[in-house]
């Protein structure tokens, strides 16, 4: 029960990005906190490179090599439509928490990978995303500010409900032109699972490491790193 509320955790909150960036500009910009405003790199830059493919953004992933050892690379189960619905915050409700056990994101370029640690409870995934800085940005500030305005809600996701609580943390603002960060406590069946979620863009890449505190801590810097080199 431990490793898969974790995963409906992740799968929430992907889902939820999957909405249209372009109905979310207005919205981002009105209700941005600090930790999302936007930087001097967004609404002034003057070149726009092109997104990357998905199979460059699979390239740009971290491996097992990267990782060290005591990691699995673990198989990425099938999209699930259970039936959802948030109660106890409306802000989530509006963004079409019905669909929030789906899979990836929508974005056209997209590359994920997960991984066991250890005794296989604690996990650890990556997203890689590619598109335009203003559509990146929308997307997923809308989702982070929606998340973390509710400090605690529920969910119930094929009949199982899942409380939730969110607290948004200080993110690393060394890197990337925009961050977010914020950790994510879910309960149900009397079983607690605790899942930090960091989620950095640069330039036209969107990168987010989700899973256990530690694991998010230790290879942040290392999966950012590899997604931006150019070399």
């Amino acid at each position: 029960m431990r490793v898969r509320v974790a995963i409906t955790a992740l799968g929430i909150t992907a889902a939820l990005l999957a909405l249209p960036a372009c109905s979310t500009d207005t919205t981002g910009a009105k209700h941005q906190t600090p930790s999302s405003a936007r930087t001097g790199k967004l609404s002034g830059a003057v070149h726009k490179p092109a997104a990357l493919s998905s199979a460059a953004l699979e390239s740009r992933l971290l491996d097992q090599s990267d990782l060290g050892s005591g990691y699995l690379s673990k198989s990425q189960r099938p999209a699930q439509h259970d039936d959802v619905t948030v109660i106890g915050c409306p802000a989530l409700s509006e963004l079409g928490g019905g669909a929030a056990t789906g899979g990836t994101l929508t974005f056209p370029r997209k590359a994920k990978t997960a991984f066991t640690y250890g005794d296989s409870s604690s996990e650890f995934s990556e997203e890689l995303y590619s598109d335009t800085a203003n559509k990146l940005s929308a997307g997923i500030g809308r989702i982070f500010d929606a998340m973390t305005g509710c400090p605690a809600y529920q969910v119930v996701a094929g009949g199982t409900p899942i409380d939730i609580t969110a607290q948004k943390l200080p993110a690393p603002r060394r890197l990337g032109d925009q961050q977010w960060s914020q950790l994510l406590t879910f309960s149900t069946a009397g079983r607690s699972t605790v899942v930090k979620q960091t989620a950095i863009r640069d330039g036209n890449l969107l990168l987010i490491v989700s899973g256990a505190p530690a694991l998010v801590d230790r290879h942040l810097d290392k999966a950012l790193a590899k997604a931006t080199a150019t070399g």
